[in-house]
């Protein structure tokens, strides 16, 4: 998997391989021993902890003393009653001090990343060897009841500062796996060479966010080229519910899976196996769920709540008890790949929740109204919610040209869903890559744009953001009127 010319830190490298190949086994087997593995890994943990900066802001000095200022903890005593105790990490504070979370120089890292930004500032992610490598064969066990030799994956993240593109082709290294990772200009989005690539070589096998897969799909209509078709597509970075997956095989003739789960901070929690259950990478990460009712260590039994998340062989940066900001559900039932890891479900991040007018409205419940049942004469393939006030703005990017009367059409089979709100349907050519514009050019699709943020109408491009204007105008318009005829009546 990688070539060092240090002989003595190859060796070194390759015991931890051995090591950690035979605990993931052990694990997925059931015959692990996790508590003692959970309280060496933390004893370690914590120790690395004291040489990070980051926790100097987030725990006081009373904590600190306790934790560090004298004799360290002996492992049954740091997991059972020190790691309970510790505060929560919040992702503002990382992403205030994140450059302090290190425990080593930063020349000692083997590649410099940073988060995409898509839930607030950047956050310093670079890999460190040994980081690298227990990632890599994290997800390489399990992706391998998925991938075989002979497989041609086409890797489409366009993220020059963020990890998953480089770690998801390690990971294909690492299974003997083909790979090509082009790249797409976000200015032109011209996706010809990607297209040939892909005829060519026979790829089979898609890598990378949904979105760029529906773009490279409407661009391949828009200018008359073959739909590209992959056996199996490996999905990550934006939520994919039950409906986007089904309208996701149906365009690609492909079997899709949300193959892995995580962020540049944390690195990759959990992955899918053959039967697309996302299993937590319990050797890894001590994991906890938090809500109203307080916070619980994840244990297998249902249960469902925001992930929490301390990182347990991530020395080189480690993060304690760090909230994601991610609402997951944790299923009980054993997963019939007979890996014996809990599985987890994602359920979105806090902000996918459009609140309107007292209404929870969930990305899924969206999809399902889009996708469940075919829409008259056109298909839409990728879409984004735009709010502001009570209207919503739904812009969407279609197989065709769609005259009023379909946006009409689709805007009255979407209104249950905003009860008391007006929604207005706009078909566009593109859809803009907001999730990271301006840092990384958008590799990966926020669905939802709040523009009861003044700061967010810059993010709108040009002609969209017009078109989203105009639908708005019209809207308050037709608000003016109503009052005044009602007023006159």
């Amino acid at each position: 998997m990688l070539l060092l010319r240090d002989e003595e830190r190859g060796a070194a490298l390759g015991r931890l391989a051995e090591r950690h190949t035979r605990l993931v086994r052990q694990t997925h087997e059931g015959e692990a021993e996790l508590p003692a593995v959970h309280a060496a890994k933390l004893t370690a943990t914590l120790a690395a902890a004291s040489r990070s900066a980051l926790y100097r802001h987030t725990y006081d000095e009373e904590l600190r003393t306790a934790l560090w200022g004298g004799q360290p903890p002996d492992p049954r005593t740091a997991l059972e009653e020190v790691f309970p105790k510790l505060p929560l990490l919040a992702k503002s504070e990382l992403a205030r001090h994140g450059n302090e979370a290190f425990t080593r120089p930063l020349p000692e890292f083997l590649h410099y990343y940073e988060s995409s930004g898509t839930t607030g500032d950047p956050v310093a992610a670079p890999k460190a060897v040994d980081d690298l490598l227990i990632n890599t064969i994290n997800i390489g066990t399990l992706w391998a009841q998925v991938l075989r030799p002979g497989d041609v994956a086409l890797i489409l993240i366009n993220a020059p500062f963020a990890p998953a593109a480089y770690q998801f082709e390690k990971v294909l290294e690492y299974l003997g796996v083909m790979s090509l990772r082009p790249w797409v200009d976000n200015i032109t989005g011209d996706y010809r060479r990607v297209l040939r690539l892909v005829g060519s070589l026979a790829a089979n096998v898609f890598v990378g966010p949904p979105s760029r897969l529906l773009e490279m799909i409407q661009f391949a209509h828009r200018h008359g080229l073959a739909t590209p078709k992959f056996e199996r597509l490996l999905l990550m970075a934006e939520q994919t519910g039950p409906s986007f997956v089904r309208h996701l095989e149906r365009l690609t003739g492909g079997t899709a899976y949300v193959s892995s789960y995580g962020s540049s901070e944390t690195g990759t929690t959990a992955v899918t196996c053959a039967e697309r259950g996302l299993h937590l990478q319990t050797q890894s990460y001590l994991l906890e769920l938090a809500d109203d009712s307080g916070i619980r260590p994840v244990d297998g039994s249902p249960d469902r709540g925001e992930l929490v998340v301390t990182t347990l062989d991530l020395l080189s940066r480690p993060l304690l008890r760090y909230r994601t900001g991610d609402r997951v559900e944790i299923v009980a039932d054993p997963c019939p790949c007979g890996v014996r890891t809990p599985v987890l479900r994602t359920l979105g991040r806090e902000q996918d929740v459009v609140t309107l007018a007292g209404n929870g409205i969930r990305q899924n419940d969206l999809e399902a109204a889009l996708w469940s049942a075919p829409l008259p004469d056109h298909t839409v393939f990728n879409y984004m919610l735009v709010v502001r006030d009570r209207s919503v703005v739904l812009l969407v990017a279609t197989d065709g040209e769609p005259d009023t009367a379909w946006c009409e059409g689709l805007a009255r089979r979407l209104g249950p869903l905003f009860t008391g709100l007006t929604v207005t349907v706009r078909a566009v050519e593109t859809l803009p890559p907001l999730a990271s514009l301006g840092q990384y050019l958008g590799w990966k699709l926020a669905r939802v744009l709040d523009l009861n943020d003044e700061a967010n109408w810059g993010r709108l491009p040009e002609p969209v953001d017009a078109l989203v204007a105009e639908s708005l105008r019209r809207v308050e318009e037709g608000a003016a009127d109503a009052r005044r005829d009602g007023g006159a009546a």
